[in-house]
């Protein structure tokens, strides 16, 4: 949930002025994957904004305690934009960051149909190529996830995602079925002949 202004004319945002010492360099990196990581954009030498949610506490809480952990100094501003040009810039910047992520995500999911294309056309319909592209997906989805915790404003490449990725999902089936009746009935463990139970490649 994103905390809307009283006067309905916006949103309200969090800034986060961090300072750190520049060496060893570790801890300013470690704090700047943190809050990458947990949606923050920068808007300024120091300055990172977030839309004012309490989905984005536990990535401020862990950026905090690591710019502790680096000797460095870490505040907390809740920011409130004066007109609409000023939101424009905290809003645009944070837009901004969840498009590229969510292209990002789209150009995963081409590759992941490609490579499953690739599997069949070459013929490896086995099952470690089956468990590869599980895990694949796997991936997929828990940055599918994480995306769609950073993306507060709901914005609607958000759902072209979805989409992508139950279309990932019917692919995978699909090919777990070819890969099923590739070995159907052997058993390519003990090399015993058996019917292999679609429960098997599930």
């Amino acid at each position: 949930m994103v905390l809307q202004r009283e006067d309905g004319g916006g949103m309200n945002w969090v800034l986060l002025l961090v300072q750190l010492p520049s060496d060893p360099s570790r801890h300013r990196v470690a704090v700047w994957r943190e809050l990458r990581r947990g949606g923050a954009v920068p808007v300024g030498a120091g300055t990172w904004a977030l839309p004012a949610s309490p989905a984005f506490q536990p990535a401020i809480d862990r950026a905090r305690a690591l710019c502790d952990r680096g000797g460095g100094s870490f505040a907390i501003l809740d920011a409130v934009p004066r007109d609409p040009e000023s939101e424009q810039v905290l809003r645009g910047a944070f837009v901004s960051a969840r498009l590229e992520e969510w292209n990002e995500f789209g150009r995963d999911c081409d590759k992941f149909e490609q490579e499953i294309a690739d599997e069949v056309a070459k013929g490896r319909l086995t099952f470690s190529e089956l468990e590869e592209e599980e895990q694949s997906l796997d991936r997929l989805r828990r940055w599918y996830r994480d995306l769609r915790k950073r993306d507060v404003l709901l914005l609607p490449e958000a759902r072209d995602a979805e989409r992508r990725l139950r279309a990932c999902e019917t692919l995978l089936n699909e090919f777990a079925e070819q890969v099923y009746e590739a070995v159907r009935g052997t058993d390519t463990w003990s090399g015993e002949f058996r019917a292999i139970r679609p429960g098997d490649v599930a």
